[in-house]
């Protein structure tokens, strides 16, 4: 009897569905509210930022964090890794936040994050940015494989509209003032060293604003309008592409009116030349933030009270534990692994049970 009863649970198991990816809250310093960035560059190293002016590093998947930073007056928004000793955090600006009186919009370190120092760049000064993209670029060097970095960082909520371009792995940058294009900049996502994709904000009132997605040909230099929306009191927040073609945005809704429930996210499905509206939920305290897709139906989106997933790209959506004011999701994809991280009020993994 013992023997048909392990017989049954095995041929059981056999047929049960494979297991999906869960999301694991990580412990993680106590912060008040919405942090905005986390990055890694391997499963097992990665840093995030918040804004006290604390750099935080795992060198063990999140399992533990050292503070490696801590700089008063600084509100850190974004961070961008090259390998495990380059990496770069940008700042909010002052003006904005209270308490914020560092003017700096760019630090670089040499040393993993051991050592932070202010970035310089030729062109009209830079008040803040929100997010960092990497452009990893193969070439012949002697003869050889190598890659240079091509890093591009844009910003800021709340105006002005500035972007920093480095082509030599962030050697030196150079900014541009793109306020005839936009009046905030939220976000970026470069497909190579020309064309590329920005969050963005039609006007810096928030009560005249649309949700606004731009389109750049050449790098960054000038770009084109391929999405507004018609309502007042929108803007974009974050884009994830899981493929060249499929993209996703985040809209943002500050409508006071609560009768105004309708969140929504914009979709492209040809590269970002044109974007559709979806449904996400009829909330008006599920304000987006972040989002971060494992490939063209699968993805996650961070709102101020909770998350929500989607596994047939976008037209239908189910809550998920990611946490309070979800800003920032990385979705990374090396070889045959997949591995995630999210920030918002807490940090969270993604854990991909066997199958």
């Amino acid at each position: 009897m013992k023997f048909y009863c392990v017989l049954l649970l095995c041929l059981c198991a056999a047929y049960l569905p494979a297991q999906q990816q869960q999301w694991q809250k990580l412990n993680t310093e106590p912060y008040p509210g919405k942090q905005d960035d986390i990055c890694f560059v391997s499963p097992q190293l990665g840093w995030y930022v918040n804004g006290y002016g604390r750099i935080y590093r795992t060198r063990d998947g999140g399992q533990s964090w050292e503070k490696q930073l801590e700089q008063k007056g600084t509100f850190f928004r974004c961070v961008a890794f090259l390998d495990s000793l380059r990496g770069f955090a940008g700042t909010v600006g002052t003006d904005y936040f209270p308490n914020v009186t560092d003017t700096i919009p760019l630090y670089r370190t040499l040393d993993g994050g051991k050592t932070w120092a202010p970035v310089a760049y030729q062109g009209p000064y830079v008040k803040g940015l929100c997010a960092i993209d990497i452009v990893k670029e193969q070439f012949i060097n002697h003869g050889n494989i190598d890659y240079k970095y091509h890093i591009y960082a844009v910003g800021r909520v709340g105006s002005p509209a500035m972007m920093m371009v480095s082509h030599d792995d962030g050697k030196t940058f150079t900014s541009s003032d793109l306020n005839a294009a936009a009046s905030m900049l939220f976000d970026v996502k470069m497909f190579n060293t020309k064309e590329g994709i920005a969050c963005a904000a039609s006007n810096a009132d928030i009560a005249e604003s649309n949700a606004l997605i731009l389109h750049t040909k050449d790098g960054g230099k000038t770009w084109n309008k391929v999405f507004q929306s018609s309502r007042p009191f929108e803007t974009t927040w974050k884009v994830s592409f899981p493929s060249r073609k499929v993209g996703y945005v985040t809209i943002q809704s500050y409508n006071p009116d609560p009768n105004v429930k309708q969140q929504r996210v914009a979709k492209t499905t040809d590269g970002g030349l044109s974007w559709q509206e979806l449904n996400l939920v009829e909330d008006p305290q599920a304000r987006e933030f972040g989002i971060g897709f494992l490939d063209e139906l699968h993805g996650y989106v961070g709102t101020m009270s909770t998350g929500f997933e989607t596994k047939d790209g976008g037209q239908t959506w189910s809550k998920v534990d990611l946490g309070r004011a979800c800003n920032k999701i990385r979705i990374y994809q090396e070889k045959s692994q997949t591995y995630g991280y999210a920030i918002g009020v807490n940090v969270f993994k993604l854990q991909k049970s066997p199958e």
